[in-house]
């Protein structure tokens, strides 16, 4: 999954099990299984990713899913937004340590700050953020139409997926669907439901 990059991605999983615990970003009891719940699902999210995208991960927390999507995928140009400054802090040591061309932008993405200092992008990311409907509001100014959204979710948001596809869709975002991706990584394998924003 991470190729080349894996040295990076091992760095990384050192400093959640270390830096991430005490800044409480990451549970301890999380510590042992932050390869399968967190990075290798957060990079599995490349499946669902269209090559040479510019991504922004929205409420990115300690970096998920967007560093290990951003390691697993070279290709895209990466944002990682989040209001909370000592997230902030470990997200700007955190893409110092791993030497990546990344940036990070402290702020709410329905921010006019934040939606000027990032621009439209073709892809937002997000994991367990917000129920759709609210993140897709919070998301608005930073998808053209066309982009797309790509949100992490669980097997809960899947089932009550049709009943906010009329929301969704009053609120311009079209071809809303759930998708499996990782099924080749086990433990790892998650899903996403992904949706394009109206062209109108």
């Amino acid at each position: 999954m991470f190729g080349d990059a894996l040295v990076l991605a091992e760095a990384y999983v050192a400093r959640l099990a270390d830096d991430g615990v005490t800044r409480g970003l990451i549970g301890p009891r999380e510590v042992p299984r932050l390869w399968e719940r967190h990075v290798l699902n957060s990079a599995a999210v490349a499946e669902a990713v269209p090559a040479g995208s510019r991504v922004v991960d929205v409420g990115s927390g300690a970096g998920l899913p967007g560093i290990p999507l951003g390691l697993a995928r070279p290709d895209l140009a990466l944002t990682l937004v989040e209001p909370m400054a000592r997230r902030v802090d470990f997200l700007t040591e955190a893409v110092a340590e791993l030497d990546r061309p990344w940036r990070v932008v402290r702020g709410r993405a329905e921010e006019r700050s934040v939606i000027a200092a990032v621009g439209p992008v073709d892809v937002v990311t997000a994991r367990a953020v917000a129920p759709l409907p609210r993140l897709v509001a919070w998301c608005r100014g930073l998808l053209r139409p066309g982009a797309s959204l790509v949100a992490l979710v669980g097997a809960r948001a899947v089932e009550d997926l049709a009943g906010m596809l009329p929301e969704l869709e009053a609120a311009g975002m079209r071809d809303v669907h759930p998708r499996a991706v990782g099924a080749e990584w086990g433990d790892a394998a998650t899903t996403v439901v992904v949706m394009t924003r109206g062209r109108r």
